[in-house]
């Protein structure tokens, strides 16, 4: 079954159709989504397969620009096209709506208006008030990204289908991830937890976070006792006893 039927007016909305059942397809794969065009196979009757698809599709995306509400009839092109009970693009968002599927109506551009109850068929007056989407050509796939995402959320059989899960936030990351390194270092880190805790993040050399002495190195004991690593410019000043008074000699 189908998750996606593709509903579109030939004539103005086909370059786009094409461009969703594309990007779409990618995303949730080709047998997921329906268009006329690549899903009708040869010898099939259209009629019945149309009905059938636009039945049982999960989600039915209306493909509406500019000239979609006022398209003429090719047969008695005086009359609007919609107002045609066999007009196709009519009969699959009637069938959708029917059946219970999520119908979206993808308005194209930003000068399509949304749509007005009062100027659809009562039999698909519905349609206006179903939350619509809109796709911008120079934000296409930016847009239908986000198209997708939404329809992930709302239809879980999507969900299984999707290829473009997010990876794991961490794996975005520029900064490498934390580490701790233990060279020379007797027991390690153990849990952190609480509302105090220690963290490492590249420790080298010995390491003391808990109690009692330290031995890596020289263990110096005692009052007044110095100890030195490396360099030692301009010595050590190092006094013992009552301080003097300032400005003269001690007392």
């Amino acid at each position: 079954m189908h998750e996606i039927f593709i509903n579109y007016r030939t004539k103005s909305g086909k370059p786009v159709a094409y461009m969703c059942d594309e990007k779409l397809s990618a995303r949730f794969g080709p047998d997921s989504v329906f268009l006329a065009r690549k899903s009708i196979d040869p010898g099939d009757n259209y009629i019945e397969t149309l009905d059938r698809a636009a039945r049982r599709s999960r989600v039915l995306l209306a493909v509406i620009d500019e000239q979609w509400l006022d398209a003429p009839d090719r047969h008695e092109p005086a009359r609007r096209a919609l107002d045609d009970p066999k007009d196709w693009v009519r009969r699959e968002i009637e069938e959708a709506l029917s059946s219970g599927a999520l119908v979206v109506p993808l308005l194209i551009g930003r000068h399509v208006e949304q749509l007005d109850p009062h100027r659809l068929p009562a039999s698909m007056a519905e349609l206006a008030e179903c939350q619509y989407s809109r796709l911008d050509l120079p934000t296409l796939d930016a847009d239908l990204m986000g198209l997708g995402d939404r329809l992930v959320r709302q239809v879980p059989g999507l969900a299984a289908l999707d290829r473009h899960a997010g990876p794991d936030p961490a794996e975005e990351l520029d900064e490498p991830r934390p580490t701790v390194r233990n060279e020379r270092q007797r027991g390690g880190i153990g849990q952190v937890g609480g509302s105090v805790g220690t963290f490492v993040n590249d420790a080298h050399g010995p390491l003391h976070t808990g109690r009692g002495d330290m031995y890596e190195g020289p263990r110096i004991e005692g009052d007044g006792t110095n100890y030195v690593v490396g360099n030692n410019r301009g010595g050590i000043r190092q006094r013992f006893g009552p301080r003097a008074p300032r400005g003269g000699d001690e007392q």
